[in-house]
């Protein structure tokens, strides 16, 4: 079985950088970007899907890794004749991204890591600021498959931000996960090092991250802009926000950033194509 489901496509636009697959984060769904998607669909064919956290089904343990989840968006984006997109990872998907992009570097023309972090927990020993202790993480464990509800009726609005709208529509979508399935995917997220998955990126880079994210701090992306040592390019840009969530209650700021990363693409297709077609032409002058 794989975790992705619902997957649609709206707009317009080609392969290349025409495409942008839009990958959501831990305990939303695809409506998370709804205030995003009519800009977007109005020059380029976007993905939409959901990871589906709602139903418990096998329990081996594999199911619940990093790698799982990056071979199964690249079933989506295989499915759907994707090759070279604009991806778009929220939170764990931008980690999921980070891992199929090395696996596939075809699909993928450039990665927006949005909230993203590598490793949650901190490591004193090597300097490494994650933001969370391993005493503040298994109590969030503890909690959540105490009363998964009364969890979630806590960890949402801090996640939110200051919009009441936001956190009515997340707390809807992160009370419809299995208990189950929750839990494992929370420990998968929060108890993960995924710091090595960064030094095989090669695909450009762009690194949003949010000023005020309890979750993820900006200072998880200037690790993240050091370590990616391969990537063609890395830029990091903070939203003046507050929240796990910038689709929501930052939208037009985010946009900005994806409307940029967008022209940017679309310009280095059109120089790989020009290059790809001199060197067919055996860099010969066909015009003159």
């Amino acid at each position: 079985m794989r975790w992705y489901a619902n997957a649609k496509e709206v707009g317009g636009g080609g392969g290349g950088a025409g495409t942008v697959v839009l990958a959501h984060g831990y305990g939303a769904n695809q409506t998370l970007w709804d205030k995003l998607l009519p800009a977007l669909s109005q020059h380029h064919r976007v993905i939409l899907f959901d990871w589906d956290f709602t139903g418990e089904r096998e329990e081996a343990a594999e199911r619940y890794t990093f790698g799982r989840f990056a071979d199964d968006l690249i079933a989506l984006m295989d499915d759907k004749g994707v090759r070279g997109a604009v991806v778009v990872g929220h939170s764990m998907s931008a980690m999921v991204a980070c891992i199929a992009s090395a696996r596939r570097p075809d699909l993928f023309a450039h990665l927006v890591l949005l909230c993203a972090s590598p490793r949650y927990l901190d490591s004193p020993s090597e300097g490494y600021v994650g933001g969370f202790d391993r005493a503040s993480i298994d109590a969030m464990l503890a909690a959540m498959e105490s009363d998964l509800g009364a969890w979630v009726r806590g960890f949402v609005p801090n996640a939110a931000g200051a919009d009441p709208s936001a956190t009515a529509e997340l707390e809807q979508s992160f009370l419809s996960m299995h208990p189950r399935v929750a839990l494992e995917v929370a420990r998968m997220i929060f108890l993960c090092d995924q710091r090595g998955a960064l030094d095989a990126v090669a695909a450009p880079c762009t690194v949003v991250q949010v000023s005020d994210d309890f979750a993820a701090a900006p200072a998880v992306a200037e690790y993240m802009r050091g370590r990616m040592k391969r990537a063609a390019e890395v830029e990091v840009v903070v939203i003046d926000s507050v929240g796990h969530f910038p689709q929501l209650v930052a939208p037009q700021q985010l946009l900005a950033v994806l409307k940029r990363v967008l022209q940017r693409a679309a310009a280095a297709n059109e120089e790989r194509a020009a290059a790809a077609e001199e060197e067919a032409d055996g860099g010969i002058d066909v015009t003159a």
